[in-house]
């Protein structure tokens, strides 16, 4: 969409909401089309295609037909409007508990498909004036974490209802089939994403865990569907049995591996001269385990399952084939990581100016530095949205007819809206992201920062109210089941909020498992943050003299030390909480990220990136330990590899063979 086109659909809009009667199509050729079309027939063409944009942005187009004309098609008599009301966002004032625990609810996607929404859907509530203005309670921020690009592609689909084409690898015959499916719903259960959908070359419902996609999901765009009218995804994903438990016979290192030996048993013994242990360790979900077995490369190998130990397998020689493959010449911008995966500019631009001009209307004289940063934009940006505004307004081109909108002073104010003065309703993903958002906090234990009563009646009321606001574009909501936030660990998650709450210091024991060992730390807790259902907490360590993020799963013992905490640091002002502290000791790793691990780019902050004609990235990206690198390339097994420094790419390699090596022995594959 160019930048004129944007025009020419802003002030069609204006024309068709102003107007009581409706415009036939003369009138709106001649006022709003001007020399766009050459004639009839192109300007036929140019209208429809822009009523089919102006759907997408929530407007619905009224056709009107005068009965006393010579027949209800003749386009001579057809008239053109928007209904003021039927498009409108309903009003929600929500009170300052309320536009927290929203604020949380929609913080909760971070960068997935869906925290796009939900900003969206977040600033319209601002731009109606009903959300107060708060701020994130310091103590416990929880966030997801989707399946990654899979997750983004797939939620794509099914708000436009286009079936979705992927490698996929079957549980029941192990092999990588090629599947088409109708995106009918999306959940987490058992810590993984499923898509549940009619999968078309079997004739039949079937359920896909995204992690077992072998390839990038492509959106089938020239085809439809329509899913069942009564689908609800937590439904379906209430009905999935658990895996069934199994036990892995492993060999690791001796006094390796502490994070797994915890969880582990003996299993007889390797050999009495062996420096290698034999331990069991129970488990459901094989793919899983075989991602962090992948990790620990030449330090572990199964011996059992051969299902386990083939997952292992591929994703060391996956990891390996990467590395072998024909590399990209690095090229970044100058700096800055660069829009993946977005809409186009101008699409981008007409949504934002939609949200722009009801939050002037009500946030008159803000500084336009203020405005430009509400909207994450700079301020040349939000000046280029402002010219075009001021030149847009109703057909009869009169000054009075246009939007009036005034920031000489660096203050921006405006006076005339031209109905504009309310943001258009909820779209069906806004709703699903801050619908399914709340139902996820629905466990979480109380918010310090908060009064301890207020988040559980605060989340009932605002879902109540947003339920009604969204109407019909809730029905996305019911294909999304999220999964809880609420911590396993809920006396340590007690223990740390009450210590934020009281300002106290803590005493822990902790597991390292990067460095593989058992330290003790006192520390000043600042923030309590999550990773799906993994628990984290950000504190000042006063034995490394820095922040520090630790896991809540590997704290071994934890309570307070009886000191107030010293208010060296302060929680960081950035939301999410990083889940990594930069410094001027780590090593700076240019990365080739496939489609599918793009993601990789966002979670681990990458600081340039630059797209690939496949659809995968370049990323710089810091690390504070270049030992744990190749445990970081095998665990995730051939979407990610090291292009430079090429010492760290060949220490990988040679820990990636180290690893196969242990699986062609002769005594790998059987059970002692």
């Amino acid at each position: 969409m160019s930048a004129s086109r944007t025009e020419r659909l802003l002030n069609l809009l204006l024309a068709l909401l102003n107007t009581k009667v409706g415009l036939p199509r003369s009138v709106l050729r001649e006022k709003v089309y001007h020399d766009s079309a050459e004639n009839d027939v192109a300007f036929g063409r140019m209208f429809e295609r822009d009523k089919v944009d102006l759907k997408q942005f929530g407007f619905e187009i009224e056709t009107l037909t005068d009965p006393r004309s010579f027949g209800a098609d003749d386009p001579a008599s057809t008239r053109y409007r928007i209904g003021k009301d039927s498009n409108r966002l309903p009003e929600v004032n929500l009170t300052p508990a309320e536009s927290t625990v929203l604020l949380l609810a929609a913080q909760l996607w971070e960068r997935a498909a869906l925290g796009t929404a939900a900003a969206n859907a977040v600033r319209k509530l601002q731009a109606a004036g009903g959300f107060t203005d708060v701020d994130l309670p310091a103590g416990v921020q929880p966030r997801i974490k989707p399946a990654g690009q899979a997750f983004d592609d797939v939620v794509a689909a099914m708000h436009g209802r286009h079936p979705v084409r992927f490698g996929y690898l079957a549980v029941s015959t192990g092999r990588e089939e090629e599947r088409e499916v109708e995106p009918w719903g999306l959940g987490s259960r058992f810590g993984q994403w499923y898509l549940v959908g009619f999968d078309r070359g079997r004739v039949a419902k079937r359920v896909f865990r995204l992690s077992r996609m072998t390839t990038a999901v492509t959106v089938v765009t020239g085809n439809s569907f329509e899913p069942p009218a009564e689908f609800n995804a937590r439904a379906e994903l209430d009905a999935l049995n658990e895996l069934p438990v199994q036990q892995a016979i492993l060999d690791v290192d001796k006094g390796r591996l502490l994070a797994l030996r915890k969880r582990a048993a003996p299993h007889g013994s390797v050999s009495a001269t062996s420096d290698r242990d034999r331990i069991a360790v129970e488990f459901r979900d094989p793919e899983q385990l075989a991602e962090e077995l992948a990790s620990y490369g030449p330090h572990a190998t199964v011996i059992g399952p051969a299902e386990l130990r083939a997952a292992v397998v591929r994703r060391l020689k996956t990891a390996l084939d990467f590395d072998a493959a024909a590399e990209p010449p690095v090229i970044f911008p100058e700096a800055g990581p660069t829009p993946r995966a977005r809409k186009r500019t101008s699409e981008d631009q007409l949504a934002r100016m939609l949200q722009l001009v009801p939050f002037l209307v009500h946030h008159q004289g803000l500084h336009i530095q203020e405005v430009a940063d509400h909207f994450g934009i700079s301020r040349k940006a939000l000046i280029d949205d402002l010219k075009i505004l001021i030149c847009s307004g109703l057909p009869e081109g009169y000054p009075d007819d246009l939007l009036d909108i005034q920031w000489e002073n660096d203050h921006v104010y405006i006076s005339e809206h031209l109905d504009l003065n309310r943001p258009v309703r909820f779209s069906e993903d806004e709703a699903a992201a801050l619908l399914t958002g709340l139902a996820m906090l629905g466990d979480l234990p109380a918010l310090a920062g908060m009064p301890e009563d207020e988040p559980g009646s605060a989340l009932e009321s605002v879902t109540i109210k947003l339920t009604g606001a969204a109407g019909q574009a809730g029905r996305l909501a019911g294909s999304v089941a999220g999964q809880s936030v609420a911590p396993e660990q809920s006396q340590a998650f007690a223990t740390i909020t009450k210590a934020i709450r009281e300002g106290q210091q803590l005493r822990l024991t902790y597991l390292s498992l990067q460095r593989d060992e058992v330290t003790e730390r006192d520390v000043d807790p600042l923030r309590l943050y999550s990773l799906d259902n993994t628990w984290y907490f950000e504190a000042y360590c006063h034995s490394k003299e820095g922040l520090r993020n630790f896991r809540l799963d590997r704290v071994e013992s934890l309570e307070p030390n009886g000191r107030p905490a010293s208010g060296t640091v302060t929680a960081r002002d950035a939301f999410p909480a990083r889940l990594y502290t930069p410094s001027d000791d780590d090593v700076l790793v240019v990365l080739q990220l496939t489609r599918q691990g793009a993601g990789l780019a966002d979670d681990y902050y990458a600081e340039r990136t630059a797209q690939l004609p496949d659809g995968g990235l370049l990323a710089e990206v810091r690390f504070g330990s270049a030992e744990w690198l190749p445990m970081f390339i095998s665990q995730h097994g051939g979407s990610v590899r090291i292009l430079d420094p090429e010492t760290l790419r060949q220490a990988t390699r040679a820990w990636l063979n180290r690893a196969l090596a242990g699986y062609d022995s002769s005594s790998a594959g059987r059970a002692g």
